[in-house]
């Protein structure tokens, strides 16, 4: 028994150096998330055109590109672009609705905006 103890604590012992040493990689953010309150976004006019946010009242403007490959979604259901602007302009409470827009960053090109109304 104590041997199997011994030989858990050196296997995770191996683990931990080999995670500090980078032996499994480095990490590296490939997509950052930005939330904004429905009240501070425009959606795209197209399919190649741009989102357009503010995290907050006072924060800058954002712009990212998006794509045909732009998933869209409401309330967790995925739809297309067409749909998801009539929805944003139907939504009777832009205060408390929200926006999550997931930004690729290497590409420079949103993969997918979702509305919570």
């Amino acid at each position: 028994m104590k041997f199997t103890v011994t030989r858990k604590i050196l296997v995770m012992a191996i683990v931990c150096a080999a995670f500090a040493s980078g032996a499994f990689g480095e990490s590296r953010v490939i997509s950052k998330a930005y939330e904004a309150p429905l009240q501070n976004f425009q959606a795209p006019q197209s399919m190649n055109g741009l989102v357009t946010f503010r995290e907050c009242p006072d924060c800058d403007i954002l712009q990212f590109h998006v794509t045909a490959a732009t998933r869209y979604a409401v309330n967790g259901r995925t739809v297309e672009l067409e749909d998801f602007r009539l929805a944003l302009l139907q939504s009777g409470d832009r205060i408390d609705g929200s926006v999550t827009v997931l930004h690729h960053l290497e590409s420079d090109r949103v993969k997918a905006v979702d509305a919570w109304l």
